[in-house]
């Protein structure tokens, strides 16, 4: 039931978040904008280009992949809108983040619905490696430079620390500005789908879709929609109760697993790259079929291995 308490709570959960992020963009942000200005961006780009370079990118797009992965998204992107890139630049980090980002705690939440850690870590980065590879050689455009919604280039050549300093200030402050316009309306919108009890309504209409993905009926259409819609750390409560509520299968858990460290929380991990500049949909569709191609093959993988080891065990 929605209240005059689910907008106040949505509202102050939007903030609370944004303050929460700030204080992890803020620091990224204004670190990696004043090492633009010393030596030490330079000694980078000599010492990653040749990795990177495999993938399109520049030297220096190694720092927001490290912090996003080691941290979250937001200190990737905090990185990003640092440094100057292309659109395709863009492109291929906002994929290969939405991929891989946050191992440390989501690999965590992982293993503790019931799949080994490094089947997660060794599929999230490598599909970030192969999908930035095949953006990097099949997509001919986003050749221009990439233009950060608020956050723009400095007029004129910074010459003294403090103007870099401010002008390192003024970025990370836009940049969190930006990132709250998303997170606070999308936090009101997660307080109201747990207030009218969607999870279990939307729930019912998961099934054919659990179906494809070979997944049990009925039995994982919470988790999967918990996961869908809050991501791995958010609906890491909803997800790892329904695992044990449910008593769900290796198989089960092992495709869930796979579907969810694909694609999760696909609303808030899209539209947070907004500010980026860049066109989302194809980001979200990339990440979405990836994660239904991958899952109905290892469901079929599975089915199969389960059929010939039964086919063995009975001519013994």
């Amino acid at each position: 039931m929605i209240t005059r308490n689910t907008w106040t709570t949505g509202i102050r959960a939007g903030l609370k978040t944004s303050w929460i992020l700030s204080k992890v963009v803020f620091p990224v942000t204004l670190a990696v904008t004043v090492l633009k200005y010393t030596p030490i961006i330079d000694w980078l780009v000599v010492v990653f280009t040749p990795v990177m370079s495999w993938i399109g990118l520049p030297g220096e797009a190694a720092i927001p992949l490290v912090v996003g992965n080691l941290l979250n998204l937001y200190a990737g992107i905090g990185a990003i809108i640092s440094l100057e890139l292309t659109v395709k630049h863009v492109f291929i980090l906002a994929v290969m983040l939405s991929f891989s980002h946050n191992l440390l705690i989501e690999t965590a939440v992982a293993k503790k619905i019931g799949v080994k850690g490094y089947i997660p870590v060794l599929l999230r980065i490598g599909l970030a490696l192969l999908s930035a590879f095949f953006i990097a050689n099949f997509w001919q455009g986003g050749e221009e430079q990439a233009v950060y919604g608020l956050v723009a280039a400095p007029e004129q050549a910074l010459d003294n620390w403090l103007a870099i300093g401010l002008y390192a200030i003024k970025t990370a402050v836009l940049g969190i500005w930006q990132i709250a316009l998303i997170v606070i309306p999308l936090m009101l919108a997660i307080q109201l789908l747990k207030d009218i009890q969607a999870i279990k309504y939307l729930s019912r209409w998961m099934e054919p879709l659990t179906k494809t993905l070979g997944l049990s009926s009925g039995k994982t259409s919470i988790p999967l929609l918990a996961g869908i819609i809050f991501g791995l750390a958010y609906g890491a409560g909803v997800i790892i109760d329904s695992a044990k509520e449910e008593n769900l299968s290796s198989k089960d858990l092992y495709l869930l697993s796979i579907f969810l460290v694909s694609s999760h929380a696909v609303v808030e991990d899209t539209l947070i790259f907004i500010p980026l500049g860049i066109n989302v949909l194809p980001l979200l569709l990339i990440r979405v079929l990836v994660a239904f191609f991958i899952t109905m093959v290892t469901a079929r993988v599975w089915r199969r291995l389960v059929i010939k080891t039964e086919l063995i065990t009975k001519e013994q």
